[in-house]
């Protein structure tokens, strides 16, 4: 059993940026893929990046160039670096590990709201 949880989550000006931080409850094999979603309000949870055991990264169209997704194995950590946010960037953002020995897990979301 692995528990997920995020941190960094916030109010935040346009423009500016935050650091989501996802943390494993036990030791993660560098081998396993992570991942970041958000949902919105009314919409329905979208992937924004993943990370691959490999250190492979892909974005969503939304965010490329402005967000980051990275690990760090030895802290069993996943973090979202997000820059330049915007206002439609505001959702419940979700870590998720795809584990091929200890499974599919998710963390309990953290709120990230872009307003001025």
């Amino acid at each position: 059993q692995v528990q997920l949880v995020e941190s960094g989550g916030g109010l935040v000006q346009p423009g500016g940026s935050l650091r989501l931080s996802c943390a494993a409850s036990r030791t993660i094999f560098s081998i396993d893929d992570w991942y970041w979603y958000r949902q919105a309000p009314g919409k329905q949870r979208e992937l924004v990046a993943a990370i691959t055991g490999d250190g492979s990264t892909n974005y969503a169209d939304s965010v490329k160039g402005r967000f980051t997704i990275s690990k760090d194995n030895a802290k069993n950590t996943l973090y979202l670096q997000m820059n330049s946010l915007k206002s439609e960037d505001t959702a419940v953002y979700y870590c998720n590990l795809k584990s091929l020995l200890l499974g599919d897990y998710w963390g309990q979301g953290t709120q990230v709201t872009v307003s001025s």
